[in-house]
């Protein structure tokens, strides 16, 4: 839901929320960027979705409602806005801060995600997807992918799927396109393109643990041995740079892995390294969570 309020009411409210404060402050509060609560939200450029209304009003110790002169369905304004777009028609967005909830997303692009950037005559096709598996990864898709997108971006997310029992999950915007690619995220050929994990989130070890999470969630899984009794945690990639880049991560946060084992997997087998990953990092994918009653990994 967006909402509308008289000509000069928005700004006036976010400067009043602002008071005694930082853009930068303030933006944290709200969950947002500077650059978009200050040149957008503050200039009146977009519209204030719901949530950031009331944020601001609680914040602002105020009470706007007199002044909405409309409420507003997300997708208001944005018909085709990017899917097929001739520069005219651009999807409001919502442009989160750096945050956990942002690195989870990120590390699960990593993974299955794919950036797209296609370039036509007058129209053009700019797209971030996820594509999974549609029996075994379709909750994680649906219950928990899906929310986080929305509530992150403040997009419309796509369901749709693949002749081949795949599920996937699509935001058509030029703006996200835009602003994951200066987030580090080439769109393209992962692979080609050399992806990793960017130094915003290395440098913060809570952003770090989960995007890790993002990352096993989409390309990990935990495996029953041959022996019936004890399993493995496993993380799956043929990008090479992105493979080291786990493995140290792992390191860094203290859980020792295997080496890299053909060119394009990790392991995670000694059951204490095992109870270090299930309780730093975790799964958010039921697909493998479910799997943890089945192994005696109590500490």
């Amino acid at each position: 839901m967006r909402i509308k309020l008289v000509r000069g009411k928005q700004s006036e409210l976010v400067s009043l929320a602002k008071v005694a404060k930082t853009w930068n402050t303030l933006a944290k509060m709200l969950g947002l960027s500077e650059v978009y609560v200050r040149h957008y939200l503050k200039k009146e450029k977009r519209l204030l979705s719901d949530l950031t209304y009331k944020k601001l009003c609680k914040i602002a110790e105020a009470n706007f409602d007199d002044f909405i002169v409309d409420k507003l369905h997300n997708n208001w304004g944005r018909v085709k806005g990017g899917r097929l777009s001739s520069g005219k028609t651009i999807k409001n967005i919502d442009f989160p801060v750096e945050s956990e909830k942002f690195a989870e997303f990120y590390g699960a692009m990593l993974g299955d995600g794919n950036l797209n950037r296609t370039k036509g005559y007058r129209v053009g096709t700019y797209m971030a997807r996820i594509v999974g598996d549609r029996k075994l990864d379709y909750e994680y898709h649906i219950n928990y992918l899906k929310p986080l997108m929305e509530e992150l971006f403040g997009l419309v997310v796509r369901i749709g799927g693949y002749g081949n029992g795949a599920i996937h999950i699509t935001i058509y915007s030029k703006l996200l396109v835009d602003f994951l690619e200066n987030k580090g995220f080439k769109p393209g050929d992962k692979i080609k393109n050399k992806l990793n994990i960017p130094d915003w989130i290395k440098k913060n070890d809570d952003f770090l643990r989960a995007c890790l999470r993002g990352l096993f969630d989409t390309d990990g899984g935990m495996y029953q041995l041959n022996d019936q009794k004890t399993c493995q945690i496993a993380f799956t990639n043929h990008n090479f740079t992105l493979l080291n880049d786990v493995r140290d991560s792992l390191i860094k946060l203290g859980i020792v892995p295997s080496k890299i084992v053909s060119g394009r997997r990790v392991y995670i087998t000694k059951k204490s390294e095992l109870q270090k990953f299930l309780k730093l990092i975790g799964f958010s994918n039921p697909r493998h969570s479910k799997k943890i009653g089945m192994f005696n990994l109590a500490p």
